[in-house]
């Protein structure tokens, strides 16, 4: 049993290292003070702003564990049943028709089915209720500054995050977000908030964490500005004769999601075309690795635009298998 002494200097220890966490975790850092000096000469910012704010943004370790090991990583037999739940199906159903209005006027003013809008915020943060807890700052500056494999994409989105600040009116230490920064109901990043997001309801405000209506109208604009194509398919399960069709599945397990086949082509290596398929589509070919063994899905250009939300077959394959069970169970 340690002695009085052991257990005084374990106690000064701890808080110690309390005081020094609760320091500012990016003094003294290069890359930010050039971030600062960018915002300032290009952007006309106030450097000591920018410091005192910085001073009140900390490093996250659990953002940086967090990021090295994303959901998509999993095969798609583990990935899907964690978004095709009857929780998300049933909390989905509701959502609808809480909003009802608003979807279908989305779905009438960008042609982009209600399913859809609802399987996107469903599958982002569970209709609102999982938005995120961290500051959103304090994301994008763990990101931007302590984490090299994508440190130029994430300084590229803590700017945008504090000009959206500055034309929004947010403080930019309120804001609260996802490990990665992305906000509200859609999860947009501050890039996309900047370009997609619309004041929906007509207050005057574009509000994505407590407005459903703008969130509804933010995403089907999303969509709209990435090619939707109103009444084509999104993808298709079919089967394949031979071992042609592989030739036509990306390199290494990579998926190829920008349609590039035409039909000819994709029946020339075996596939099994749906009938009733648009004149001159072309599309792509995935294989998922499913439940009760490999899984052929054809891909359309309305898929490819999910992705542009998420770059990863899985999580745009289970928005859409989602949209489905939400417009049989209408």
């Amino acid at each position: 049993m340690p002695d009085f002494k052991h257990l005084l200097f374990i106690v000064l220890l701890l808080s110690a290292n309390l005081v020094q966490a609760g320091t500012n975790d990016f003094a003294n850092n290069v890359s930010l003070n050039n971030f600062i000096n960018e915002m300032v000469t290009k952007h006309n910012f106030s450097a000591d702003k920018l410091k005192k704010l910085f001073a009140q943004t900390r490093l996250h370790q659990n953002i940086l564990d967090a990021i090295a090991r994303p959901a998509e990583s999993k095969p798609w037999r583990e990935y899907r049943p964690i978004f095709l739940t009857r929780d998300r199906l049933l909390g989905g159903l509701k959502f609808w028709r809480d909003n009802e209005a608003s979807l279908q006027r989305a779905r009438k003013t960008f042609g982009v089915p209600e399913e859809i809008i609802v399987a996107i915020i469903g599958v982002e943060t569970r209709y609102g209720k999982h938005a995120g807890r961290y500051p959103v700052i304090d994301a994008l500056a763990t990101l931007a500054f302590a984490y090299p494999p994508r440190s130029p994409f994430f300084r590229k989105e803590l700017r945008e995050y504090l000009l959206m600040s500055r034309e929004e009116g947010l403080d930019p230490l309120q804001q609260k977000g996802s490990y990665a920064g992305a906000m509200g109901m859609p999860q947009f990043m501050p890039s996309s908030f900047r370009q997609y997001a619309i004041d929906f309801n007509g207050d005057g405000q574009r509000d994505l964490w407590r407005n459903p209506t703008d969130a509804i109208g933010s995403v089907a604009n999303y969509f709209k500005k990435h090619h939707w194509k109103k009444g084509q398919p999104i993808a298709n399960k079919v089967s394949v004769r031979g071992d042609a069709y592989k030739k036509l599945l990306g390199a290494n397990g990579q998926h190829l999601l920008k349609p590039h086949l035409s039909q000819q082509e994709l029946r020339a290596h075996g596939v099994n075309l749906p009938k009733g398929l648009p004149a001159n589509i072309q599309g792509s070919l995935i294989e998922l690795d499913g439940k009760y063994g490999p899984e052929q899905w054809l891909i359309w250009p309305n898929f490819y635009v999910i992705s542009r939300y998420n770059h990863s077959a899985l999580y745009s394959m289970s928005v859409f298998q989602l949209s489905q069970q939400l417009r049989e169970n209408r």
